[in-house]
């Protein structure tokens, strides 16, 4: 360490500078890890499929072009299901990241009657379930069935998020609470004017983990909707993905497939079908991390409490 002026100028050893360079090789590989999946599903994309239908295509893209995202665009009611699935991803979002913000404060009231029989009530439901055919009728009794909102209320409360809140709600302190009560605030009062901005950090990992699971479900769509109108894009994209793997297996299957099998090469196949449909499901729920990420640094109660 030495001085020059009023700075003081650190100097590293030779294990300091080690350290650092294994710090550096061992994040840049888990980085490499998580990022080439995203990377070679879009160049395998974009890339002549014949070669994508080989596996040739590993780092560097081959025969550009765009046609797949061209033939995805042209599916029947794709931005239907698109605007379906935004809709339900948003409004489904934000009823689950209120309802487990407001119980989970709710949980830590002692003056909540029933404190801990209702609280072990919603965790018990982590645990045990009937099954889908009991489900299914439940959600037919209730009308739920051909319903934008069956998209909606199954899943408005979800006992993991509940029980985050309730942990975090724990860590604010009481004089926060004691003194808006002081001044007559009511409980809905406190919760969305001091426990709500208080608890930020932990909404928005609960409103990352809800939109990722609103936005890739499809399974309710399989189960509840026979109306096109309602289609997600995952269902409508599972459709496409299915009914292309179905024709490249008749291709390679019939007799004269062996000319048409080699047309198709350079037209879409099955792999470009795949690698297309992953970019375009995936690429709106990664773009609205960044979104959220701020919060995740922000200090949980810088200057709430002071003295």
């Amino acid at each position: 360490m030495s001085k020059k002026g009023n700075k003081v100028k650190y100097k590293p050893s030779p294990s300091d500078r080690l350290i650092s360079i294994i710090t550096y090789i061992v994040y840049t590989f888990f980085a490499f890890v998580c990022a080439y999946p995203f990377y070679y599903i879009f160049i395998n994309s974009i890339s002549a499929n014949n070669l994508s239908e080989r596996g040739k295509i590993l780092f560097i893209p081959h025969g550009i072009h765009f046609n797949n995202y061209a033939q995805v665009l042209k599916i029947p009611d794709l931005f239907r299901a698109l605007q379906v699935s935004v809709e339900r991803t948003v409004v489904g979002t934000v009823l689950t990241v209120i309802i487990a913000g407001f119980l989970g404060y709710m949980f830590t009231r002692e003056t909540l009657w029933k404190r801990k029989f209702w609280y072990r009530m919603v965790a018990a439901t982590m645990y045990f379930n009937a099954g889908i055919i009991p489900w299914y009728i439940t959600m037919r009794n209730l009308g739920l069935t051909n319903n934008f909102w069956g998209y909606i209320f199954p899943v408005a409360v979800q006992p993991f998020y509940v029980i985050l809140c309730k942990t975090f709600v724990e860590s604010v302190p009481k004089e926060l609470q004691d003194a808006a009560e002081i001044d007559g605030a009511g409980t809905l009062r406190v919760f969305f004017s001091i426990i709500l901005p208080v608890i930020k950090p932990i909404l928005a990992t609960v409103a990352i983990f809800a939109a990722v699971a609103q936005w890739n479900s499809f399974q309710d769509t399989l189960l509840l909707v026979t109306d096109t109108k309602l289609y997600t894009l995952q269902y409508t994209l599972y459709q496409y993905l299915n009914q292309a793997s179905s024709l490249k297996a008749l291709v390679n299957s019939s007799s004269s497939g062996v000319n048409l099998a080699a047309s198709l090469a350079h037209a879409q196949t099955a792999t470009s079908i795949r690698m297309t449909v992953t970019v375009v499901v995936v690429t709106p729920i990664i773009l609205v991390y960044p979104i959220f990420q701020r919060f995740f640094t922000k200090g949980i109660m810088i200057g709430a409490v002071k003295g």
